[in-house]
């Protein structure tokens, strides 16, 4: 449990910092409205990622029940996380002058928080990728990827409270060029992490261990 909890941190990090509009309508709230209706805001977004992650779970329940016997399956998780991450890279910013924050109580930047998440459909994707990428190495164990899934929740939770707190100075020194080059960074690692899996998925299993590389990159 301890290692799974080890790996899914730097995950959850990694997507507190996934560049779209709910991470600029986050800061913009955060700063022009206070502490309180960030957090409202952010809560409603983390529980769009819940629904998101119990359906993609469940949708691919049986997926995950038959990768062991057929690992060719890798290759439709490296495809979403493959084809998210060309997204990711490629596609251009939008100005952060865009984006405003809606006045509101906080239960109604909670709802806001959730649509603004809900109507991406590609949170879904990477969600539903992400489970078929790490469900094999957690044994498909569900209590295993509960604890995952929840850190990588709790680690994704707790770095907005920091950005909601640094929301003044974020917004300040995020600069347009400094947004495409976080953009085209992480498209580059889901790429990476896509081209992976596809790999796994023509290779003997005892060629190449996504376990194994897993361990590898944690001792980094």
């Amino acid at each position: 449990m301890i290692d799974d909890i080890q790996a899914a941190i730097p995950l959850g990090f990694l997507l507190s910092f996934m560049i779209g509009p709910v991470f600029f309508v986050l800061l913009e709230t955060s700063a022009t409205k206070g502490f309180r209706a960030g957090v409202s805001l952010d809560i409603g977004v983390i529980f769009a990622d819940i629904v998101f992650l119990l359906i993609a779970y469940f949708s691919s329940f049986q997926l995950l029940e038959n990768l062991s016997n057929e690992p060719g399956l890798f290759v439709f998780g490296g495809m979403i996380l493959l084809v998210y991450g060309i997204f990711l890279f490629v596609k251009k910013a939008k100005k952060k002058s865009n984006v405003k924050a809606s006045k509101g109580t906080y239960l109604g930047l909670l709802v806001k928080g959730f649509l603004l998440n809900f109507i991406n459909i590609g949170v879904l994707a990477f969600w539903l990728g992400l489970i078929i990428v790490v469900g094999p190495s957690l044994e498909n164990n569900p209590d295993r990827m509960m604890v995952f899934f929840s850190t990588v929740l709790l680690v994704y939770f707790i770095t907005d409270l920091i950005k909601i707190l640094l929301a003044k100075q974020l917004r300040r020194y995020l600069t347009q060029e400094r947004i495409v080059l976080i953009k085209k960074g992480l498209g580059i690692i889901l790429i990476i992490c896509g081209a992976v899996l596809i790999t796994k998925g023509f290779l003997p299993k005892d060629r190449f261990d996504i376990q194994e590389k897993i361990e590898e990159l944690e001792d980094l």
